[in-house]
């Protein structure tokens, strides 16, 4: 199947984007236009605006997931279409500083494989249908794909641009997140979180 070439935000947003996207029909981009740091084992490659497409198109029939750390969701905001909150990384119960990678430490999620079956399990799906990955920027969700591609699922996307998307190498914004992802895109999203949603469970 022929991938589609990356629709960037700052071309095509919101609701046109989600609209174009749907009538091509096809998800999923060519790997060549995915930076290497987010190539996935997968091979499944979605930007945010076909992640809202496919969700938007199959509905219950793709489980939807973010996987950023529970701090992130309540304080960044998630994605409104997001079945569940999972993380692949958390903060411990007594966080810990990393002065070589200057920023908190996070630890491994050792369930996440086992949440993400238990999830679809709930939602009536299989290992076989569509799960959707989202992360910040597309680096852990291209890591938990192809965890998930190692483990026996058949179809797991990673988002490559992610919730907050891509840092600016320049100009007036250098340095923050205004490039692509989720929510430079215009996609529905919300500060309000529902706890039938959340991870609950202690890591």
């Amino acid at each position: 199947m022929k991938r589609r070439r990356w629709l960037s935000a700052g071309r095509c947003i919101g609701g046109v984007a989600v609209a174009l996207v749907m009538a091509a029909g096809a998800w999923g981009i060519d790997v060549d236009q995915v930076p290497a740091n987010k190539r996935s084992s997968s091979g499944l490659h979605l930007t945010a605006v076909e992640a809202a497409a496919m969700k938007a198109q199959l509905g219950d029939r793709v489980l939807m997931i973010d996987i950023r750390s529970r701090a992130e969701a309540m304080f960044v905001g998630m994605a409104s279409a997001v079945d569940f909150l999972v993380p692949l990384l958390d903060f411990p119960e007594f966080w810990e500083w990393s002065d070589q990678n200057n920023e908190y430490v996070l630890q491994a999620n050792p369930r996440f494989v086992r949440d993400i079956e238990e999830r679809l399990q709930a939602k009536g799906l299989t290992k076989n249908d569509p799960v959707i990955l989202i992360c910040r920027s597309g680096v852990r969700s291209n890591a938990a794909s192809g965890l998930l591609a190692d483990m026996g699922f058949a179809q797991a996307y990673t988002v490559i641009d992610g919730f907050e998307g891509d840092v600016a190498r320049d100009g007036e914004h250098k340095g923050q997140r205004v490039v692509n992802g989720w929510k430079n895109a215009k996609l529905p999203w919300t500060y309000r979180l529902e706890k039938a949603k959340m991870y609950l469970a202690p890591l």
